[in-house]
């Protein structure tokens, strides 16, 4: 196995042009298990842990640009603010010393559909930067799962950054699992308002061969909900929100939980967050009022 170690941007743009097979390593959180296991013995590694950049985070407009190799750590005790719903995710990755290591961008590019960080990207939409020698592209994360730990990442592209919008409502977090450390999601749930569109944004993980997001759920949420008081729906809206999540899943049996457990526990979740939010938002409205 090759081992490439890049001292800039550029020279692993050219690395991953050069070597296309090459797997992007930093934290080592999820290569170094396949490896350690020996399910995946790539032809290199492109070990990214010298390039500064990408562990940096900026203002970007009223958003956050996040380098793809900020660690959750750094998320959960920095960008609590920008980053409401991602944060909240980022305190439920594994242990401190994995939070120290991990990333969102070592999320995006394993794709693996339990991955934390991916609800709060489809809930907030997200967009991600890729770069190559070809040049950078942005795509949103709402396109950026395309299949089965399949993304819109070409061969010869890295993952830069991830752009974060600005908060415009309260944003949550939920995921079970069989304890509150080390687990993989049984299934996760994000969900994030926005008051300046008036619109709603989800996210579901672990219930499909993706990411996903309950678009429907969204639709009739933001259609029945109280924009200017933050009145609570009521309780058939709350229980449709939660019915409408479920049905949005395309999960399946395994052994961390059953089709139809996970559906449940959305639909639980779904409520919850929606709880969360709505007494978020009614005491947000209260403040300026």
């Amino acid at each position: 196995m090759e081992f490439l170690s890049p001292s800039t941007w550029e020279e692993a743009l050219a690395a991953k042009s050069e070597h296309p097979d090459a797997v992007p390593i930093m934290g080592g959180t999820d290569v170094m298990v396949e490896l350690n296991f020996d399910k995946h013995r790539p032809p290199a590694l492109l070990d990214l842990t010298r390039i500064a950049e990408l562990r940096e985070w900026r203002p970007d407009g009223d958003g956050v640009r996040l380098g793809a190799g900020v660690s959750y750590t750094e998320i959960t005790t920095r960008l609590r603010e920008r980053a409401p719903a991602l944060a909240l995710a980022s305190r439920t990755v594994a242990s401190p010393q994995i939070r120290n290591r991990g990333s969102v961008g070592g999320n995006l590019g394993g794709a693996s559909p339990a991955g934390d960080a991916h609800p709060p990207l489809l809930a907030t939409d997200a967009v991600i930067e890729l770069a190559s020698v070809r040049g950078v592209r942005r795509v949103p994360a709402r396109e950026f799962y395309l299949g089965p730990r399949r993304t819109a990442r070409q061969s010869d592209e890295l993952i830069a950054a991830v752009l974060l919008p600005a908060p415009a409502g309260p944003q949550q977090f939920a995921k079970i699992g069989t304890r509150n450390a080390m687990v993989i999601a049984v299934t996760s749930f994000s969900i994030a308002f926005n008051a300046r569109t008036r619109e709603i944004g989800t996210g579901v993980g672990s219930a499909g061969p993706t990411p996903l997001r309950a678009t429907r759920a969204e639709e009739f949420l933001a259609a029945e909900f109280d924009w200017e008081g933050g009145t609570a729906p009521s309780p058939a809206a709350v229980a449709r929100f939660g019915e409408l999540v479920a049905s949005a899943a395309r999960p399946i049996d395994d052994v961390r939980g059953s089709a139809d457990y996970r559906r449940h526990a959305l639909s639980v979740m779904a409520r919850r967050t929606l709880s969360w939010a709505v007494t978020d938002y009614r005491k947000a409205t209260q403040r300026c009022a």
